[in-house]
């Protein structure tokens, strides 16, 4: 006779999709967000590189730290938009 924790963790491992390996379907298709979204960022770090350096350029420091933070908070923002869309190919069906 099983225990109820036995049970209950045949259950979970039922319902995980980490364990189930992904199909090659799955796998190209996470490739193409990871490709997706390092041009996502690359574009953006860019962009808004040359304005850092136009904040330098005009000596506005007040500029140059606030373009430093949105350059730091656009990669986060983007690279947790690429692992939001990453788990949901995981665990589609």
């Amino acid at each position: 006779m099983k225990s109820a924790y036995e049970l209950a963790m045949e259950r979970l491992d039922k319902s995980s999709p980490a364990d189930k390996p992904l199909t090659p379907d799955k796998k190209a298709r996470l490739a193409d967000i990871d490709t997706l979204f390092k041009g996502k960022i690359a574009e953006r770090e860019i962009f808004l590189k040359q304005q850092l350096n136009q904040a330098y350029a005009a000596q506005n420091a007040e500029d140059v730290d606030k373009i430093q933070k949105q350059i730091v908070s656009e990669r986060a923002r983007l690279e947790e938009e690429r692992e939001a869309e990453k788990e949901r190919v995981r665990r589609a069906k």
